[in-house]
Formats: C-alpha cells, structure tokens, sequence
C-alpha cells in the first residue's frame, strides 16, 4: 500500500514537472516573440525614406551639362560647369563668347577640363538641425550647369573682386566659373528656379511663385515654406535670393547663407 502511495505521488511530481516546463517554454516562445515584433518595429522607425524618383525641379537643369541621378537616400549631380548662356568668359571665337568691355576679365577662360563638379545632396533635406554657414567654393550647382558660390570671394569680401563680373554676375577666378549674384541670364527679377545647393535646398529667383510677388516670410537664410512651379500644389521648403540690393553693382546676392538643410 505504502508502495503504492509513493508511485502515485512521483508520478504526479513528474507530470506536474512537466506541465511546469511547457508553461515556462510557452512563455518564453511568448516573449520571444513579443521581443522580435519590437525590434522589428525600431528596426522599421530608424530605416531611411526610399526615394524612388528625382524631385520635379531636377527637369530645368541643362540637361547638356548635368547628368543628375538617385544613389540611395542622395541625389548625385555630376557637371561639366559649362553653362548654356553668353559671357566674356567664354572667350574670343567661342559661339556663345559676349562682348563685356566694361568687366575686368580675369586671365582665366572657360574649357571641359577645369570646370567639372560633382556635388551629393540629400534627396530629402533635413530640417530639423543647426543652421550650417556658406564656406568658400561650389556652395550648389545652377540650372545651368555653372557652380554658385556665396557672398566671399577667395575667402574675403566680394567687393574686391565684384568689377571682375560678368553681365550675369559670375566670373572665374580662383576655380570655376560662378556665380556670385543673381543670374540674370536665366533668373531676373521672377520665380524662376537658380539651383540647387549644397544641402539638398532648391533656390529660387526673388519672386515665389505661391504669390506673384516677393516672398515677406522668409527667414535668415531666404527660405520659407510655399508651393513652387515643381510641387504640384504641395508646400515645401525652399530659399529665394534675397531681394535686397548688393551696394557694390546694384544687383542681389545668389545666396550667403547659413544653410538650413543639414
């Protein structure tokens, strides 16, 4: 009988050992499963948005210039530098070569091989950091395929160089041929798009086209938030040139920054 009991009671040990590791098992498989869904869901919050296509404004550039294309969450735009517009700069006999008397050329003419940049820009600006300032060289490449620099020129005021400029207000020297101000060859006194610049920004001519009329919202930099001619009807950021006059040649600055995209 005692014999009997002892059986009984370690049967019912074991089995209740039994049922104890399934319910632990179970639990653990639970919790596993709950751990793998949550770091899932971070694993899903920290990757980058998939840009899939080129924003609508990448269609103005001079498209015999500037070859642009998405590598991952960059946009890459490779120039010649060689804009699609008359300058002094070109030189004597060059078809696009203008009579500039009045601007004090520098030595230095435009050719394919010292005017070549190749800049990558966030497809999707980020807004959410520090204001970043302008440093000296390409700052953005313009629509037509040309570098755009800021207010400096060789690291000091623009004023030294400014009599160097040509009709649309670029020059070369030291480096590409650039512009410094308001490219009137294709932006003068519109909406029109200038370029791109260096942190994934689109800048525009003094006007936006939201209004018809000079942006009054703009911040430090000329950026404000508006639909352009390239965002079917959604409001982006974007900067304008700023619509106040340069004293030196009576025209405006491209852009002196700071940058407000990185």
């Amino acid at each position: 009988m005692r014999k009997n009991v002892i059986e009984k009671f370690a049967i019912y040990i074991l089995l209740l050992g039994l049922s104890l590791t399934a319910f632990i098992a179970c639990s653990n498989d639970s919790m596993d499963e709950a751990d793998i869904e949550e770091e899932m869901a971070e694993d899903d919050d920290t990757d980058e948005t998939v840009v899939t296509e080129l924003h609508a404004a990448y269609s103005a550039f001079n498209t015999d210039a500037v070859t642009i294309y998405l590598d991952g969450s960059e946009v890459v735009i490779e120039t010649t530098g060689l804009p699609n517009h008359e300058t002094v700069y070109w030189g004597e006999g060059h078809s696009l070569y203008k009579e500039e008397p009045d601007v004090d050329v520098t030595p230095s003419i435009m050719s394919s091989n010292n005017n070549a940049v190749t800049i990558r820009v966030d497809a999707t600006p980020d807004l959410s950091g520090n204001s970043v300032a302008t440093d000296f060289d390409t700052i953005g490449i313009a629509v037509s395929g040309a570098s755009i620099f800021n207010d400096q020129e060789g690291g000091g005021p623009l004023d030294a160089a400014a009599a160097s400029l040509d009709w649309t207000g670029a020059h070369i020297g030291p480096g590409v041929y650039h512009y410094h101000l308001e490219p009137k060859a294709f932006s003068n006194d519109d909406d029109n798009l200038v370029g791109i610049l260096l942190d994934g920004v689109f800048l525009y001519g003094r006007k936006c086209s939201s209004t018809g009329d000079y942006p009054t919202d703009m911040d430090e930099s000329g950026g404000h938030v508006s639909t352009t001619q390239y965002t079917d009807g959604e409001e982006e950021y974007h900067y304008h040139i700023i619509n106040e006059v340069y004293s030196t040649t009576g025209s405006y600055l491209a852009f002196a920054g700071p940058y407000q995209g990185y």
